[in-house]
C-alpha cells in the first residue's frame, strides 16, 4: 500500500511540474508564500511570549527580564519577516522583468485548443484521451451556459500588483525631485490588493467603476550617510556618526482605491446576437484616487562599528508621519500591464509640505 501511495504522489508531482509556467500562477505562489511567512513568524512569536509569561508566573525570571526577552524575540521575528519577505520581493521583481521581456506568458482558458485539453504529459511522453461525443456536446453546452452567466455579470474582480520608484515632492513642485535627499531608483514601493470592476450600464460597455483594497509598502532611502531623527513634533534628517550601508524608512499602509476606468477592449458578439464585454484585452485608462491609513512605520539602519562589527538596527516609531493619507492616482496601459502614478495630497510628515509620489508598473490580473 505504501508503494502504491508513493507512486501516486510521484506521478502527481510529475504532472504538476510538467504544467506550463504562467505569470499568474507564479505571482499567486509568491503571494501565498508571503502570507505563510508572516503567519508562521507571528505564530512562533506568540508561542515564545506565552513561554516567557509562564516563566514569569513561576518566578523563574523578573518582570524586567520578561519584558527584555519579549522585546528580543519580537525584534528577531520582525527581522525574519523582513529578510524572508525581501527574498520574495526580489522574486517578484525578477518575475515582472521576465513578464516585461516576454519570457513568461499569461494563459487563459480561451487560449487552450481542444487537443491541449485532451492531453497530459509525463516526462517526455504525451498521453491523449477521448470522450463520448454526446458527453462532449453536453459539456460544451454547460460550459457555454456557465460562460454566459459569467459574462452577464456586471462586476468582475482582479488581483493587483504594482511596483516602482518612490520619492517625495516639496511644495507640490516636480522640480524638487532634482534636489531630493532620497535615492530615486533605490526608494521603491510595492502594492498588493484586490479590486472589483463594475460597469455603469446593464449591457456591455467600456466604462467601469473600479474600487478595492490594497496594502502598500513605501520605502525611502536617504543619500549621503543621512538618517531620520524624531525631534519632538518635528522629524529631521541628520548625518549619521558611522558609515551607513543602509538607511531606509518604510511605512506600510492600507488603501482603498477608487478609479473610473475606460477599457477599450472590443466587445464580442455571438451568432445569436448576444454581446458581452471583454476586459483587459486592449488599451485601458484609469483615473481616480485613494484614501487609507498607515499600519506601521520603521527605520532600518546598517553600519560597521569601530571594531568592524556589522550592526543592524530597526527603529519602531511613527516619525511624526500623518496616520491618514489620501491622494490621486492614474494608470494607462495595454491588457493587464499599465504605467502607474500615485501622489499623496496630504503631507508625509506633520507640519511639512513634503508629499509622497510613486511611479511604476501595475498589473491587473483577472
Amino acid at each position: 500500500m505504501k508503494k502504491i501511495l508513493l507512486i501516486l504522489v510521484l506521478f502527481a508531482a510529475t504532472i504538476a511540474t510538467a504544467q506550463e509556467k504562467t505569470f499568474e500562477k507564479e505571482v499567486r505562489k509568491i503571494s501565498k508564500r508571503i502570507e505563510m511567512i508572516t503567519k508562521n513568524q507571528k505564530d512562533s512569536l506568540k508561542m515564545k511570549v506565552i513561554e516567557i509569561d509562564k516563566r514569569l508566573e513561576k518566578g523563574e525570571i523578573s518582570k524586567a527580564t520578561a519584558e527584555s526577552l519579549k522585546k528580543d524575540v519580537a525584534t528577531y521575528h520582525a527581522n525574519q519577516i523582513e529578510i524572508k519577505v525581501s527574498e520574495q520581493e526580489r522574486l517578484l521583481q525578477l518575475l515582472v522583468q521576465d513578464k516585461t521581456n516576454g519570457k513568461i506568458v499569461s494563459a487563459t482558458d480561451d487560449d487552450l485548443t481542444g487537443d491541449e485539453i485532451n492531453t497530459f504529459t509525463v516526462g517526455n511522453k504525451t498521453f491523449r484521451f477521448t470522450v463520448n461525443d454526446d458527453d462532449k456536446k453536453d459539456k460544451d453546452v454547460k460550459r457555454k451556459e456557465r460562460r454566459r452567466k459569467r459574462q452577464k455579470r456586471k462586476t468582475t474582480s482582479q488581483f493587483v500588483f504594482a511596483m516602482g520608484a518612490n520619492n517625495v515632492l516639496t511644495d507640490n513642485d516636480f522640480g524638487s525631485l532634482n534636489d531630493s535627499e532620497y535615492q530615486f531608483w533605490r526608494s521603491r514601493f510595492y502594492e498588493l490588493g484586490f479590486t472589483w470592476k463594475t460597469r455603469f450600464t446593464k449591457e456591455a460597455s467600456q466604462l467601469y467603476f473600479k474600487y478595492g483594497v490594497s496594502f502598500l509598502w513605501n520605502n525611502l532611502r536617504l543619500e549621503n550617510n543621512q538618517y531620520h531623527v524624531k525631534n519632538g513634533d518635528m522629524t529631521e534628517i541628520q548625518t549619521f556618526p558611522e558609515n551607513l550601508t543602509e538607511s531606509r524608512l518604510r511605512h506600510v499602509q492600507m488603501n482603498f482605491p477608487i478609479h473610473l476606468e475606460w477599457d477599450l477592449s472590443k466587445n464580442k458578439k455571438y451568432d445569436d446576437g448576444f454581446v458581452y464585454d471583454r476586459t483587459n484585452q486592449s488599451v485601458r485608462l484609469g483615473i481616480g484616487g485613494f484614501v487609507g491609513f498607515k499600519l506601521g512605520t520603521r527605520q532600518y539602519l546598517e553600519y560597521d562599528d569601530s571594531n568592524n562589527v556589522e550592526i543592524k538596527q530597526i527603529q519602531y516609531d511613527n516619525f511624526n508621519m500623518n496616520t491618514i493619507n489620501y491622494g490621486l492616482s492614474a494608470y494607462v496601459g495595454y491588457r493587464s500591464t499599465s504605467l502607474y502614478v500615485k501622489y499623496d495630497l496630504n503631507p508625509l510628515f506633520k507640519d511639512t509640505e513634503i508629499r509622497n509620489i510613486s511611479m511604476g508598473i501595475r498589473l491587473d490580473l483577472n
